[in-house]
């Protein structure tokens, strides 16, 4: 068992630079945005055309569900975007229930909070990526404070369903052109990463390496069948992991080659060295019929940060009520989308947030003339906006806000015109004390669990690499049980680095056990190689890893 940590405290400062870097596009940056602009665009024309243009507010709810799921093979994406689209009209139902039956804006306000703190731990405990929480927020929050009342409810949810229904379909259409797509992505992830730790091999890249090569495998896995195309990518995946554990032995280009093969719909590249043995290594299947990890166990380690959101975005709403700012909603959405893993993760999305937000509103002036001229415009500038939100977002947060401030103020248009100066005011505010509130409540809610995180993480490489050397020693062992043991260490070790970075960042914490978590990642790698040389691959049997 591992021993305990000292807990002598120390405040880690904030940083102040490379907070409005740009880093390079995402590779799928175009999948989401024209995803959006495609289950946005018919019901708000469609709407329209028919004069009711004001019921676009609840048809958005049901179009946003377009923006999830882009890195997930089709079989898990069904169901994932189902889920999506259940939980955005669950959050829509429940705020329109609660504005038809009062109108008191700190019951409205603090209905949004406990909203708000639901969603960003469910996202979180799925893992159901970008962009997380927010839209959701942004939605349920928004939605409490539209005039309603009950008999309303039902035809206003069922528009979203029927917005919801149409981003499943638009969300799950590219895999009739390439079925396998998200999967070949995330393995010619996996060979760049593994490449570039070839080259460089340091701690950072081989960590990096490892998790894009745990992610291979667990987009492998969700994909259903072993069909055919999925063995091929395994094994490319294996070449990974073998390049990982001899990366002297590897030529990198070689990875990078394979890697870009695997872009469009050509035929898949065959690894001409891995050999019989291959089959055996790929003996995955017993992983699919492992139960998964109960969602309570997933919640707990979320405590904190529920808590943090919770009372974040109430106070948020409640300054914003007490400064007489006529929106509270979007304070309110403001300090909900601070929230990350830690402490200077949130400082860091909270000056994004800021400065995009301010230089949003100044876009908004400039094209309010534009926008007064006929609806038409107001759709059209809404579409124009939502892609280039989702094209800008991945290089840099406050990028991406831009445009994303300018679309959350013509949403307010769809019902009627309202005056830019009063609109613009507000929207200024709202941001400044969202984001001041919001990060002052994650810094009085300290994350006293990182650290006991790193500890139980620690005994977890532990275990598993017992179990994996127990394995490899073994004469005869079981088949499925060499890879099922490489498999749970490999997710452990990539399970620890996180859980290092999250302590990492939180500004008042125990010394971290940063040697430790060295030693057991040095020594899962090794243990890592060792099953790779057991399983027969080609690798010198001298390597080191």
């Amino acid at each position: 068992m591992c021993s305990a940590t000292p807990r002598t405290s120390r405040v880690r400062p904030l940083p102040l630079s490379g907070l409005l870097r740009l880093g390079r596009p995402s590779d799928i940056w175009f999948k989401p945005a024209l995803s959006v602009v495609a289950a946005v665009a018919p019901p708000n024309l469609l709407l329209l055309a028919l004069g009711h243009l004001d019921l676009a507010a609840y048809t958005m709810a049901g179009s946003l569900c377009a923006l999830y799921a882009h890195n997930r093979p089709y079989a898990a994406r069904a169901r994932a975007l189902a889920w999506v689209v259940l939980g955005m009209v669950g959050g829509l139902a429940a705020a329109l229930v609660a504005a038809s039956l009062t109108t008191n804006a700190v019951v409205l306000v603090t209905v949004g909070a406990l909203l708000a703190a639901v969603q960003k731990v469910l996202c979180d405990a799925t893992r159901i990526g970008p962009p997380g929480n927010v839209i959701f927020a942004f939605v349920s929050s928004a939605s409490l404070f539209i005039p309603q009342t009950l008999g309303q409810v039902p035809g206003h949810v069922t528009l979203a369903v029927a917005a919801g229904a149409w981003s499943w379909i638009v969300g799950m259409a590219p895999g009739l052109l390439r079925p396998h797509g998200p999967e070949r992505r995330a393995t010619a992830h996996a060979l760049n990463a593994t490449a570039a730790f070839v080259e460089k091999q340091t701690a950072a890249a081989r960590a990096g390496a490892a998790a894009a090569v745990h992610t291979a495998w667990q987009s492998l896995l969700f994909t259903g069948a072993r069909s055919a195309p999925r063995r091929a990518l395994e094994r490319l995946v294996v070449r990974a992991e073998v390049a990982l554990a001899a990366p002297a032995d590897t030529d990198p280009e070689r990875l990078r080659a394979w890697a870009r093969a695997l872009r469009g719909t050509g035929p898949l590249p065959q690894p001409d060295d891995l050999g019989e043995a291959a089959d055996d290594l790929l003996g995955v299947e017993a992983e699919l019929d492992s139960p998964p990890r109960p969602l309570h166990r997933r919640l707990g380690p979320l405590a904190p940060l529920a808590l943090r959101t919770a009372l974040g975005c109430a106070l948020a709403g409640y300054a914003s009520l007490a400064l007489g700012i006529g929106r509270p909603y979007w304070a309110l959405v403001t300090a909900a989308s601070l929230y990350q893993a830690n402490i200077t993760l949130t400082w860091r999305r909270g000056v994004q947030r800021v400065v995009g937000n301010l230089v949003g509103v100044l876009v908004f002036a400039a094209i309010a003339p534009l926008i007064h001229l006929s609806h038409l415009a107001v759709v059209l500038c809404g579409l124009a906006f939502s892609f280039g939100a989702e094209a800008l977002i991945s290089r840099n947060y406050w990028l991406g806000s831009i445009c994303v401030t300018p679309m959350a103020l013509l949403v307010t248009e769809f019902g009627h015109y309202q005056e830019p100066g009063g609109l613009m005011t507000d929207r200024v505010l709202d941001t400044l004390v969202g984001a001041l509130v919001g990060f002052v409540a994650a810094i009085a809610v300290t994350n006293r669990r990182a650290g006991d995180r790193i500890e139980h993480a620690l005994a977890a490489v532990e275990r598993a690499r017992e179990h994996a050397t127990a394995v490899v020693a073994a004469e005869r062992p079981e088949p499925g049980t060499l890879e099922t043991a490489r498999r749970a260490l490999a997710a452990a070790v990539v399970d620890l680095r996180a859980a290092a970075d999250t302590a990492a960042g939180e500004w008042w914490l125990g010394a971290l056990p940063e040697e430790r978590v060295l030693r057991a990642e040095q020594a899962g790698h090794r243990t890592l190689a060792a099953t790779v040389r057991r399983q027969g691959l080609h690798i010198s049997e001298g390597a080191q890893a």
